[in-house]
């Protein structure tokens, strides 16, 4: 049986290309709202990030994420990114990370 094709993404922090389900999606919708997409199905241009602090500020020292969505971001969106990534890893790796 001929193996899929795994997507890859690159994260807009660290620039390291991914498989798609490993990364954390962000999207930029019609109504001009911009928000976390954990089921990666929004409509509207998507932006990828791993599930890393480190990337994060990487992405927002170097305006990663607002270049990739052409849009502002606003500090509410990244605290709401930041939460995701931390709840992400309390859950996957646990509280000894």
């Amino acid at each position: 049986m001929k193996q899929r094709k795994i997507p890859m993404r690159k994260c807009v922090g660290c620039q390291e290309m991914k498989s798609k389900k490993s990364m954390l999606r962000i999207v930029h919708t019609p109504e001009n709202e911009t928000d976390v997409d954990p089921t990666g199905k929004k409509s509207g241009r998507g932006s990828y990030i791993c599930y890393d602090e480190e990337c994060l500020e990487k992405a927002r020292k170097h305006k990663g994420l607002e270049k990739s969505l052409k849009s502002k971001i606003s500090d509410d969106v990244y605290e709401k990114i930041s939460y995701t990534i931390k709840r992400y890893i309390l859950l996957n790796k646990g509280p000894n990370v």
